[in-house]
């Protein structure tokens, strides 16, 4: 199956045979569901504090600045800790740094539940962006390492749908949580933090039990099948795999992207923490708020999977991508000079 794909490459052609279809379906089932799970609570750990704001801001005497500076300090340190995380993880494997990664995120977003003002507020914030570091890129990293190119956008978009999911379920989830205001004596965004934060920790001890680091090293697979991905993988042309910092840095493709990022994520997590607080503007009730903000993400979930199966279709990865930010744009001034709350919501 190797010589397969080898000659495959070699004759231009990307059509996948049944027998690889299969193994990539098997590999899809066993990583991507857990992946992506925990994904949808690391993004919604990241956010939650916008809909824990409703109250926790009162009950902790949170002014509006120093909300919105505790929320921006947790990347602070993600950005700190991110490059060197994904070296250990790059030397260590990605089964124990990802499961470590969980754990530790876990257990600081519980622990904001039991901030008293704005110090603590911050304390828990920088600390939670060191544990976080390296999540996303790591699972990136790892999927690379397990799907060939031809269906690479389709898997990173599965596993990325735990973002827009992350809402569409932690929206009404942190909604109900909020209901629990006074059980055993906490408030309820004490309550949110802990519903949504303490299984981060259960999904880290079964990431480093259920995954594999390597194809060759699953042993829930066949050799056969076992054969069939490692050879669609070697037989992809790669650049030297590298960890080297500066070298990167110095990469103008790098740079690029990383751009791309900034202004992508400055839109989404500008959006992500302050959405609830502009939709209690309009005089809904935290429930309301919950459910009102789940909509939009509700619609990104489904056109991810849509958009990412036609971009691994017509190869079109940079015109798609130009296209998706484009959308975003427009989308973003039109919900400002747009008025009343269901225009701007549309």
């Amino acid at each position: 199956m190797a010589v397969t794909a080898t000659q495959r490459a070699a004759s231009g052609t990307s059509e996948l045979t049944a027998a690889e279809r299969n193994v990539l379906k098997k590999a899809a089932w066993r990583l991507l569901p857990l992946l992506t799970i925990a994904y949808l609570f690391n993004y919604f750990d990241r956010t939650v504090i916008g809909f824990a704001a409703l109250t926790m801001n009162r009950d902790i005497g949170l002014t509006a600045s120093q909300f919105g500076f505790g929320a921006g300090l947790l990347f602070i340190t993600y950005c700190v800790f991110e490059i060197p995380s994904n070296l250990v993880l790059y030397r260590v494997g990605a089964r124990r740094w990802l499961a470590r990664i969980m754990i530790t995120w876990g257990i600081i977003s519980a622990s904001t539940a039991f901030v008293v003002g704005p110090y603590s507020f911050y304390a828990a914030r920088l600390l939670l962006g060191a544990a976080e570091a390296g999540y996303f890129v790591g699972v990136t990293y790892y999927l690379s390492a397990w799907f060939p190119v031809q269906v690479r956008t389709r898997m990173l978009a599965w596993f990325l749908v735990g973002i827009p999911l992350s809402t569409v379920i932690g929206g009404p989830l942190a909604g109900l949580l909020l209901q629990l205001d006074g059980v055993w004596g906490l408030a309820g965004w004490q309550w949110l933090f802990l519903g949504v934060s303490l299984p981060c920790v259960a999904f880290g001890l079964i990431v480093y039990t259920a995954l594999s680091d390597r194809p060759q090293d699953a042993k829930w697979l066949a050799p056969a099948e076992r054969d069939a991905l490692v050879g669609m993988l070697t037989a992809e042309t790669r650049e030297r795999q590298r960890s080297e910092f500066w070298p990167a840095v110095r990469d103008p493709r790098v740079l690029v992207l990383a751009g791309v990022q900034f202004c992508f994520t400055l839109g989404s997590y500008g959006i992500g923490i302050w959405l609830p607080q502009i939709v209690k503007g309009y005089k809904f009730s935290d429930l309301e708020v919950s459910l009102i903000v789940a909509v939009p993400y509700l619609f990104a979930s489904a056109a991810m999977i849509i958009w990412a199966w036609h971009i691994d279709r017509t190869g079109k990865k940079v015109a798609n991508l130009a296209i998706a930010c484009f959308l975003g744009a427009v989308g973003l001034a039109a919900s400002v000079l747009l008025t009343g709350s269901l225009p701007s919501l549309a």
